[in-house]
């Protein structure tokens, strides 16, 4: 809602602007005519081929993962992956979903683009059931989505020297992390990324 002194049409009006500004930013299901934009995305977003050669790796070897991406006014500008990961303690394996990469264009960054594509993610993977996501990414950034620092569930990341603020989860349902300990491990593609 818009609180102002406006009239009920200028009110109106405004309310149209903020959500065509909303709108500019479109978030879809990748396609496989998105594969070499997706690329060139993750290969500028990060300054190097890592990160775009393991999404091309992970489309053809893991059945289960969500990718999306991001489009203004039809161009595609931005991308996020999210594939399995299991935790594993003395006696239980759990299973969720790590958010990895997320990748914006250089130009479209700081635009709104990667919050989007994070939060229709995190939406898609709460209504398919899934019990909670990791992400290993800025501190600073992931929090405001609800990601909390994973140590705090007694979760640990496989891979050593990650920041402890730096490995985050988000439990997608009341309850999603109860019981659930342990190292968490992403899929053996990812070593080659580290």
């Amino acid at each position: 809602m818009i609180h102002s002194n406006l009239t009920g049409y200028d009110q109106l009006m405004a309310g149209n602007c903020l959500a065509k500004e909303m709108d500019m930013i479109t978030i879809r299901t990748e396609e496989p005519a998105d594969y070499p934009t997706v690329h060139v995305i993750n290969e500028q977003a990060f300054g190097q081929p890592a990160e775009a050669d393991l999404v091309d790796t992970l489309r053809t070897v893991c059945p289960e993962y969500l990718s999306l991406v991001a489009a203004i006014e039809r161009q595609v500008v931005g991308h996020i992956l999210f594939t399995p990961v299991t935790t594993q303690d003395a006696g239980n394996a759990s299973k969720g979903m790590g958010l990895a990469p997320m990748a914006v264009l250089p130009e479209f960054q700081r635009q709104g683009v990667g919050s989007a594509l994070v939060e229709h993610g995190l939406a898609r993977l709460r209504a398919d059931g899934c019990p909670f996501v990791i992400v290993l990414g800025h501190p600073e950034y992931y929090p405001r989505f609800g990601f909390q620092p994973a140590s705090r569930f007694d979760l640990r990341c496989q891979w050593d020297g990650v920041p402890d603020a730096a490995f985050m989860v988000q439990a997608l349902a009341a309850g999603a992390l109860d019981g659930i300990e342990g190292v968490v491990r992403y899929r053996d593609e990812f070593d080659t990324a580290m």
